[in-house]
């Protein structure tokens, strides 16, 4: 059985006449981190989202650990170990850090205490921001809050879109190096960034999408050092 993220020709898009992926097949191994990089419009994104249960594919399957999860909800999708952790700011700004760890553990039946004190750990900045609210936190703290939440559930797999937004490089490469350590202990990573040169530096493949399909599938240490990423995949000049 394969252990990870199998997408096998998936159809899905926002509306029957809006088609963003077109026969999408690509999988993710358990133990790494595979970068989904392209342009705007490419299927990212849309790609976490069916993963997700946030969309249906109309065509194609959708596979965890070899069994196909199409047709799940995004909650019986997180009763399968996979959290998701979208592009943007999405916590309670009105409400504490505190507050917004709970509620991200709320479909914990025990042991929520424990869970928050594993993330703080992660997490020092984290802890000590317990009782602010948390619209008051840096941009740096609100991505660890959001991806220490996510943590809460202990997830073997994690989706994270664009984790590196609005970050400064200090406080992405910890976010990288810890998604780097959950992988090395046996979590699936899918990432999607833009900021591609850095995360393709933590990750361990990395697969470019155009218009909805797998154009290239390569060792992300591979890519990293090929001349002509920008030109190639970017739409930047030739480096």
């Amino acid at each position: 059985m394969s252990l990870g993220i199998e997408f096998d020709k998936v159809v899905a898009g926002y509306s029957p006449t809006l088609t963003i992926l077109n026969e999408l097949s690509f999988d993710a191994k358990e133990g790494q981190i595979t970068l989904l990089i392209g342009p705007n419009g490419a299927g990212k994104s849309t790609a976490l989202k069916t993963l997700f249960g946030l969309l249906s594919p109309r065509f194609g399957d959708v596979r965890l650990d070899g069994k196909s999860v199409v047709g799940f909800s995004p909650r019986k999708i997180l009763e399968h170990g996979v959290a998701y952790v979208p592009q943007g700011r999405n916590l309670f700004g009105s409400l504490s850090v505190l507050h917004n760890l709970e509620l991200g553990g709320i479909t914990l039946k025990k042991n929520l205490e424990e869970r928050i004190e594993e993330v703080l750990e992660r997490f020092p900045r984290i802890r000590e921001r317990l009782g602010n609210q948390a619209s008051t936190l840096s941009g740096g703290e609100q991505k660890q809050l959001e991806v220490g939440r996510a943590l809460l559930l202990r997830p073997r797999v994690l989706l994270i879109d664009e984790p590196s937004i609005g970050l400064s490089p200090i406080v992405s490469k910890e976010v990288f190096g810890m998604l780097r350590k959950l992988a090395d202990g046996g979590a699936t990573v899918l990432m999607v960034e833009q900021n591609v040169r850095s995360a393709l530096k933590y990750a361990d493949r990395a697969l470019v999408l155009e218009m909805g399909r797998l154009a290239l599938d390569r060792p992300a240490a591979e890519l990293l050092k090929d001349p002509d990423l920008n030109r190639l995949f970017l739409g930047g000049k030739k480096s």
